[in-house]
């Protein structure tokens, strides 16, 4: 085994090189112009696959994005493990407030700056790495390996839902390993066990047919801005509280362990609160930050659209105003349920002077995962090896929403170690990874592989 990691150090800066290849494909799923890019990045981690050393290898067309599949089943008798990752990445507006082009790679103070660097090609590309390490020494894998890689993460993986329920077989294995997650600060070996869950919906509403002079009708007719953010702030009362009924009827309550556990992480708000530039926190009255962002749901503004916003003025009563809402969800609560109570909520709230039209964009089921598996075993000691420190437990609020897919549809457990932070700015401009827990990250996988077969 020594050998290996030894191969895996060796080789830093090649798969640096190789990273900053797939990092330089604007796989972005949401937007149509970038379809051929996509199908692009789907070639590029295929070829990734077979060069590791997987026997099989084969991409499927989706009516979406395409998935790339990998197997290797040379270790009869020892467990089997699927690799989930995806390739597809979140647009990068606004573009003027990166300091390098998104799809041009950089290295610059120990991280890799790109759009997709942490979430999630560099994260997927480790357990790439690590299979090809074991073959470049051995020649084969210690246990069974499966990859799943999709290209509509960041749009809901609706296909890969589907694609689930008719493949069991093919995806039937003995534990689901994820690195999409974050470690819960630099240089921590972090396994997650919780993530929340997710209602994401869009609020339009219409007043007049066409836009309006405010001079010739304000004051006489309803307009839908002011009134879509009445109903905006009406979503809140004074102690952060959502007011939507029956909201938090199935929320699971914290456990005093996991309240203990909390403590003993030594949570910093003031770093937090820096990291996030902002003077203060602010949230649901009565709980932690920590709890606030892992055990209790929320509701945010995401979006709004409407009107004249150009430079300069206009003055109209727009026809339309929309938002966009997503709620984060706790263990217990169901994502559909959610939507319709929402849906009414809002229905409910608007006067009869607009028209509402409420759309479910799309949703994912909050999840738990077991923490005595024997695969959670093996990657808790894996990455307590690779990192020389002590492992820490702790749930994530953001939501990975194929989780519970496969859980459900496998019967079996779902690993969540990863190897990102929140401060890396996934989602937002300036995106990166660090290059430290990139190459600790393939040793982990390694080590896990080992660890898991035994």
């Amino acid at each position: 085994m020594q050998e290996i990691l030894d191969y895996i150090k060796k080789n830093e800066e090649a798969y640096i090189e190789e990273l900053k290849e797939l990092l330089r494909i604007p796989s972005i799923s949401t937007l149509p112009e970038n379809k051929d890019d996509v199908n692009r990045c789907a070639n590029l981690v295929a070829n990734k696959l077979r060069n590791a050393g997987m026997s099989r290898v084969e991409i499927f067309q989706t009516e979406g994005h395409p998935l790339v599949y990998g197997e290797w089943l040379g270790a009869p008798g020892k467990p089997t493990v699927l690799i989930y990752g995806h390739y597809d990445v979140q647009p990068v507006d606004p573009i003027e407030l990166w300091d390098n082009p998104p799809f041009e790679p950089v290295v610059k103070d120990g991280n890799i700056f790109a759009r997709g660097a942490t979430d999630d090609k560099g994260q997927m590309f480790m357990h790439i790495k690590s299979v090809e390490a074991f073959f470049k020494i051995d020649g084969s894998l210690p246990l069974n390996v499966k990859f799943i890689i999709e290209g509509e993460e960041e749009i809901g993986s609706e296909n890969l839902e589907s694609f689930i329920n008719m493949n069991t077989e093919l995806l039937k294995c003995d534990a689901v390993l994820i690195s999409d997650t974050a470690l819960f600060g630099p240089g921590i070996p972090t396994i997650t066990y919780g993530l929340r869950g997710i209602s994401y919906m869009e609020v339009e509403l219409t007043g007049p047919r066409r836009d309006l002079h405010s001079g010739t009708f304000g004051g006489a007719v309803g307009n839908p801005i002011n009134l879509l953010a009445d109903i905006i702030a009406g979503l809140h009362d004074k102690n952060g509280r959502i007011t939507i009924p029956h909201f938090y009827d199935d929320v699971l309550k914290t456990t005093l362990k996991e309240k203990d556990n909390f403590k003993r992480l030594k949570f910093s708000e003031r770093r937090f609160a820096s990291e996030a530039g902002v003077k203060i926190l602010q949230g649901e009255k009565g709980y932690s930050t920590l709890e606030r962002l892992w055990t209790r749901p929320t509701l945010d503004c995401n979006g709004i659209i409407g009107g004249f916003t150009s430079k300069g003025a206009k003055t109209v009563i727009a026809s339309k105003a929309t938002v966009k809402i997503s709620m984060r969800l706790v263990p217990n609560q169901d994502p559909k349920k959610i939507s319709r109570l929402f849906t009414k909520h809002i229905k409910d709230m608007a006067p009869r002077s607009v028209i509402v039209e409420v759309r479910d964009l799309h949703r994912a089921y909050p999840v738990l995962t077991p923490l005595d598996s024997p695969a959670t075993i093996a990657a808790s000691k894996a990455m307590e090896e690779a990192f020389g420190k002590r492992i820490v437990y702790v749930r994530d609020g953001g939501s990975v929403p194929i989780v519970t897919s496969f859980s459900s549809k496998l019967k079996v457990p779902v690993v969540l170690m990863g190897l990102g932070l929140d401060s890396e700015n996934l989602h937002s401009p300036n995106e990166h990874f660090s290059l430290k827990h990139f190459q600790l990250g393939i040793l982990s996988s390694a080590l896990f592989f080992k660890k898991y077969s035994k």
